[in-house]
C-alpha cells in the first residue's frame, strides 16, 4: 500500500492489546459450509430485524467467545513488529498509543522484558478447540483462556498460520459452549453482523453493524486475504473474535482495523470463514496448512496492460513469471499469459486466483482458460502442493503518461547481480531514476532490471536503444521487469 494512501487514511493495525498498548499487526498468497439464509438486500436485512433487537443471538454467542491472555519473552512494542516503510510514521499518524489503565500517554518502545498480551478467541468445537489470530498468540510462551463463566484454562497452542493470521488453540475441557459454522459465502452488503469479543478487557461484548463490502483482498494485511468489511463496532481485544451473522452463525474471525488513532473508524476486517474453516480443519488435522501450488507469479491488469495483451477488459490475471518445473510449466503455461478462468469460474484478478488456487486440493487436475496473443485456449494444470514460499509480484500504482527519459542505465554483469542479490543473467540495470521524471512515473525505480521492452529480449544498452528507436510517439511500450527476484510487467504510454 502506498504511503500516499497512508496519509488518507493511517494504516491497517491488528487489534489485539499488549500492556495495554495495540499491536499493529499482519504482514507481508483456503469447506464445508453450514447453511445461512442470506439477505437479499440492505432493506430486507433492515426490515428483519427482530423486535427484541438481537438478544438471542448475543445469548446463543457470547458463552462460547473467550478471553485470551498471553505472556511473551520478547519485547512485543519493539518496532520490529511494524513494516519498514511504517517505522517513521507511528507517532505521525497514530500519536503515542495509550494504555486504558493510565491517563498519561506511554511511550511503547520503551517496554523490556515479558509482556502481556490480550485478545480474543472463538470455541468451535465442544471438546476444547479454538480459533483465533495469529497475532494474539505469537511469540507467546504461555496462553491462558478464559471462558465467560469464569473458568480459566492453560492454552496449548495446536499450529498456526501467519499467512492468514489465523491460529488454533486447544484446552483441556469438554461438552462446551460452541459458535456453529456458517457460509460466508452467501453473505451480502447491507446484511446485519454482530461483532463479539473482548475489545480493552471487556469481556462479552457484542457491536451490531452491516456487511460494508465482501472479498476484500489488496489490504497488505496478510498474504492471504479474503477479508469481509464491517462498520460493526471493532476496537483494540476484539482480534480473534466473532463475526456472526443474524442466525448467530460464524461467518468471519475480527482481525484488523483502517484507523488514524488506534480506536474504531468505522472500518474493520474480518477473515472469513470461507477461509478460515479449512485453514483450521488442516490445522487441527495436521498441525500445518496445505495449500496448492502452480508455480506462477501474477499481477493485476491495468488498462494499458489489457491493450498490450490484447484483453478487452482489466480483467484477469497476468502471469509474469513461471517456475521452473512447476505445474504450470508442465502444462504449457507462458509469460504473458493472462489467465480469466480457473475451472469453471472467472478470474477477476489476481487476488481471486490466488484464492481459487490455494483452496484447491493437491493433485487435483482443472482447466484453466488463458488469452495468449489475442486468442483464448485451455490448459489443464494438475495442482501440486505449496511447499516453499511463493511471491506475489506487487505492483505500484503508476501513472500511465510516460517518455523514454530521466533513466540512468547499465547493463547487468556478475558482480552487479551479485550486488543486487539476483539470480539473473540478462538484462540492464537502471541505476538511477530522476525525481519526477516521466520513467518515474512510469513506476520504474533503482534496482530494476529491464529484460523485455515491446517483448523484444533487452541484453544491454545497445538493445535497449535499438529497441526504443522503433517505438513511435503516442504508442503503448511494454516492459518485462525484474524487481528484488520478481518479474512483472509495466506499459507506459510515450
Amino acid at each position: 500500500m502506498s504511503s500516499h494512501l497512508y496519509e488518507k487514511i493511517g494504516f491497517v493495525i491488528g487489534i489485539g492489546l499488549v500492556g495495554g498498548v495495540l499491536i499493529w499487526g499482519g504482514h507481508s498468497l483456503d469447506m464445508s459450509h453450514a447453511s445461512s439464509a442470506p439477505t437479499s438486500n440492505h432493506m430486507t436485512a433492515a426490515l428483519a430485524t427482530p423486535a427484541n433487537g438481537f438478544t438471542e443471538v448475543a445469548r446463543q454467542v457470547t458463552p462460547a467467545v473467550v478471553n485470551i491472555t498471553t505472556v511473551m519473552t520478547e519485547k512485543v512494542s519493539d518496532r520490529s513488529f511494524i513494516p519498514d516503510d511504517l517505522r517513521d510514521r507511528t507517532e505521525e499518524f497514530f500519536g503515542k498509543p495509550f494504555d486504558p489503565r493510565r491517563r498519561e500517554p506511554q511511550n511503547p518502545w520503551e517496554h523490556r522484558g515479558p509482556q502481556r498480551g490480550q485478545g480474543s478467541g472463538v470455541i468451535v468445537s465442544s471438546d476444547g478447540y479454538v480459533l483465533t489470530n495469529n497475532h494474539v498468540i505469537d511469540k507467546a510462551h504461555e496462553v491462558s483462556v478464559t471462558l465467560p463463566d469464569k473458568r480459566e484454562f492453560k492454552g496449548k497452542i495446536v499450529g498456526t498460520d501467519p499467512k492468514t493470521d489465523l491460529a488454533v488453540v486447544k484446552i483441556n475441557a469438554s461438552d462446551l459452549p460452541t459458535v456453529q459454522w456458517g457460509n460466508a459465502e452467501t453473505l451480502q452488503v447491507g446484511e446485519y453482523v454482530l461483532a463479539v469479543g473482548n475489545p480493552f478487557g471487556l469481556s462479552s461484548t457484542v457491536t451490531l453493524g452491516i456487511v460494508s463490502a465482501v472479498g476484500r483482498g489488496h489490504m497488505g494485511i496478510t498474504q492471504y486475504e479474503d477479508f469481509i468489511q464491517t462498520d460493526a463496532a471493532i476496537n483494540p481485544g476484539n482480534s480473534g473474535g466473532a463475526l456472526v451473522n443474524t442466525s448467530g452463525q460464524l461467518v468471519g474471525i475480527n482481525t484488523a482495523i483502517f484507523s488514524q488513532t488506534g480506536g474504531y473508524q468505522g472500518v474493520g476486517f474480518a477473515v472469513s470463514t470461507t477461509m478460515a474453516k479449512p485453514i483450521y480443519e488442516s490445522l487441527v488435522r495436521t498441525g500445518k496448512v496445505v495449500r496448492g501450488y502452480v508455480g506462477i507469479g501474477i499481477q493485476d491488469l491495468n488498462q494499458d496492460l489489457a491493450k498490450s495483451f490484447a484483453i478487452k477488459d482489466s480483467k484477469g490475471a497476468l502471469i509474469s513469471d513461471v517456475k521452473n518445473d512447476s505445474p504450470a510449466e508442465q502444462a504449457g503455461l507462458k509469460q504473458g499469459d493472462v489467465i480469466i478462468e480457473y475451472n469453471g469460474t472467472a478470474v477477476e484478478d489476481g487476488v481471486a486466483l490466488q484464492r481459487l488456487v490455494t483452496r484447491t486440493s493437491v493433485g487435483t487436475k482443472v482447466q484453466v482458460k488463458v488469452v495468449r496473443d489475442g486468442h483464448e485456449r485451455e490448459v489443464t494444470i494438475r495442482v501440486g502442493e505449496q511447499l516453499d514460499e511463493t511471491k506475489r509480484a506487487k505492483v505500484e500504482r503508476v501513472e500511465t503518461d510516460f517518455a523514454l527519459s530521466g533513466l540512468a542505465l547499465e547493463n547487468l554483469d556478475q558482480d552487479t547481480a551479485r550486488e543486487l542479490g539476483l539470480n539473473v543473467k540478462q538484462g540492464v540495470v537502471v541505476r538511477r531514476v530522476e525525481p519526477a521524471s516521466e520513467a518515474e512515473k512510469a513506476g520504474l525505480v533503482a534496482g530494476d532490471i529491464i529484460q523485455e521492452m515491446n517483448r523484444q529480449p533487452i541484453k544491454s544498452i545497445e538493445d535497449f536503444q535499438k529497441v526504443s528507436l522503433d517505438v513511435k510517439k503516442g504508442s503503448n511500450v511494454l516492459f518485462l521487469i525484474n524487481r528484488h527476484g520478481n518479474s512483472l510487467f509495466l506499459s507506459a504510454k510515450v
